[in-house]
């Protein structure tokens, strides 16, 4: 930080697409960001959320990011959480005083099936097994026992990218699809659905169909022309997927050793709702056996942050701002105070929970940052000392917790220890799985850099005494 001028010092809280495309918006207009993050290394849903083969998506976002966070007005804080009984409480972010403090921490909160024996070992949240699979501390440490015979409710990507885990790298003989409504109502690419395809039982698609038929027709959709798309004859694979319509979880039956034995459902029907259709319970049961039910009905913010929060998101302004092209403000709002938590701002899943994946996410951070820096503009920013004591007063906070905490030079040297273990295994990825081993490959560089800077200084003091003699 060399420029004399006065500056806004911001604290961005999570380091996923929208924390970070924010915080480039920042950096653009001359701002200073320190960015706060749960994980030790940064990314978030880039990192952790997208399916664990594709790799042409995941490298190239990792390169966009770290040309981000290599700015020098960025200052990064990995393995630090956020709010009350954490490594820091957002009231310590306020008495610092920031310029500005941006939550972009995503939707980390698990929504609840509501129904009983959701509690039975072996019924999981999706984003715990997609955080699972793709190595994220603590999940990858957790045993996530599936069985033979898995139901996954939802229809949307998530439930896809699952399928893909179950059937493709856990080998699965059933994974049944448990859906509200019916094929028209899919939330999933046709796309993203091939890597499943050739597992499809099409005789028993279309004899799901014909059950339907009556509703789907009742509600003016085409069932012959649905079919169409399911004439194979011959069976799949051993490993066999199928989907359940208009089928709703209703109570998880626990087996004899209090693990998954069975869900029961109860039946839909479609009905209009203006331009919509919308599910409604029949009241008639049935059930499938299982040894697994893993749902995806999306995720909700944590409201341990310590932010007002309804229907699984952080509560904004409902007042329109000035350059604000959204409906819904970016301001935190408290609505039982009726008033704007001044100088707090919300991006991303964290205002709008769940909604789109990184391109949303990067859109809906760069919105923001436009009335946000339009706010800042009007306030009087920091000389550099003061920025330097505020980053220190931080660290303070963060050591007085014992919060041990990464910087972007250990992750650099993380990174570098993980690609290098990646080539020994002759693949394109490679992870260390827990906190501990990452902070031990931390340690082990520092030191063994340490000592080659040692090792380098010994040398050219020799070298000198030999000049003087």
């Amino acid at each position: 930080m060399v420029e004399s001028k006065k500056q806004h010092l911001v604290a961005v809280v999570g380091a996923g697409p929208a924390g970070i495309y924010a915080t480039r918006k920042l950096n653009e207009a001359g701002h200073v960001v320190l960015l706060l993050n749960r994980d030790i290394k940064p990314g978030g849903l880039a990192e952790y959320g997208i399916f664990l083969d594709k790799e042409k998506m995941k490298e190239g976002l990792r390169k966009q990011f770290k040309r981000i966070l290599a700015d020098p007005k960025v200052f990064y804080f990995g393995h630090v959480t956020v709010g009350q009984g954490k490594s820091i409480a957002l009231e310590d972010l306020q008495k610092i005083g920031f310029s500005a403090v941006i939550v972009s921490a995503g939707a980390q909160g698990t929504k609840k099936l509501g129904i009983p024996g959701e509690e039975c070992l072996g019924v999981y949240h999706a984003k715990d097994v997609v955080y699972h699979y793709n190595k994220l501390p603590p999940f990858s440490q957790r045993p996530f026992e599936v069985g033979e015979r898995v139901a996954v409710i939802g229809m949307g990507n998530v439930m896809v990218d699952v399928a893909n885990w179950l059937l493709n790298y856990k080998k699965v003989k059933e994974v049944t699809i448990v859906a509200r409504r019916g094929p028209k109502e899919k939330a999933y690419d046709d796309s993203e659905f091939e890597v499943i395809e050739d597992y499809l039982d099409h005789e028993d698609m279309r004899r799901e169909l014909q059950r339907i038929r009556p509703n789907l027709e009742a509600v003016g959709q085409n069932v012959d022309e649905i079919l169409t798309g399911y004439q194979k004859t011959e069976s799949p694979s051993d490993h066999i997927l199928r989907f359940r319509y208009l089928c709703s979880p209703h109570r998880v039956i626990p087996s004899a050793d209090g693990s998954v034995g069975a869900l029961e459902i109860e039946f839909n029907e479609l009905v209009l709702d203006g331009q919509k259709t919308v599910a409604k319970g029949l009241g008639r049961y049935s059930q499938i056996d299982l040894d697994c039910v893993i749902y995806a009905i999306g995720d909700q913010v944590d409201a341990g942050i310590g932010l007002p929060f309804s229907r699984g998101a952080f509560v904004t302004n409902p007042e329109k701002l000035p350059g604000d092209p959204n409906p819904a403000s970016y301001q935190a709002f408290d609505p039982e105070a009726k008033k704007v938590l001044e100088g707090i701002y919300l991006v991303g899943w964290s205002r709008n929970a769940s909604v789109g994946l990184v391109g949303v996410a990067k859109q809906d951070a760069e919105r923001g940052m436009k009335v946000i820096n339009q706010n800042l503009a009007k306030k009087q920013g920091f000389s550099v000392e003061e920025i330097s004591q505020k980053i220190e007063s931080l660290t303070a906070v963060l050591e007085k917790s014992r919060v041990p905490f990464v910087t972007k030079a250990d992750v650099e040297l993380l990174e570098a220890v993980e690609k290098e273990e990646a080539r020994k295994r002759k693949t394109w990825e490679y992870k260390f799985s827990a906190d501990e081993e990452m902070f031990s490959v931390i340690s082990a560089q520092k030191a063994a850099r340490s000592g080659a800077s040692a090792q380098a200084a010994l040398a050219v003091g020799e070298m000198a005494k030999l000049e003087q003699s």
